[in-house]
């Protein structure tokens, strides 16, 4: 069975979270809650939120044993950008991309329906 939570328009750039969801896929539930809380990254924050909404879930949606699940999935996906400018010389602007990015946890028990 698997069970997903995602975390919509983090303001964080997806190629910043990208290298801590592929250290946390393939890991325990209670391995990659570590590696996120001990991790100095902004993306760690966001990642280990969104784990323990997955881990709440699978508790409280399907009635699962928290501690037997693994992380399946763990991906920062790119969303809308924030559009804004920057003052420059003689009356004109350049533009700025302010990113942000989606997070998608999908763990699972490793039983298949």
């Amino acid at each position: 069975m698997e069970i997903s939570a995602i975390t919509r328009n983090v303001r964080l750039s997806a190629q910043k979270g990208r290298p801590l969801a592929r250290q946390v896929q393939g890991l325990p539930v209670g391995e990659a809650l570590k590696v996120a809380q001990f991790s100095p990254l902004k993306a760690a924050f966001h990642l280990g939120k969104t784990l323990k909404s997955a881990m709440a879930n699978a508790k409280h949606n399907n009635n699962l044993d928290v501690d037997g699940l693994r992380v399946k999935l763990a991906v920062f996906d790119e969303s809308t950008r924030m559009r804004r400018h920057w003052p420059r010389a003689r009356g004109s602007a350049s533009p700025i991309a302010r990113r942000l990015c989606h997070v998608k946890v999908v763990l699972t028990d490793g039983v298949e329906q």
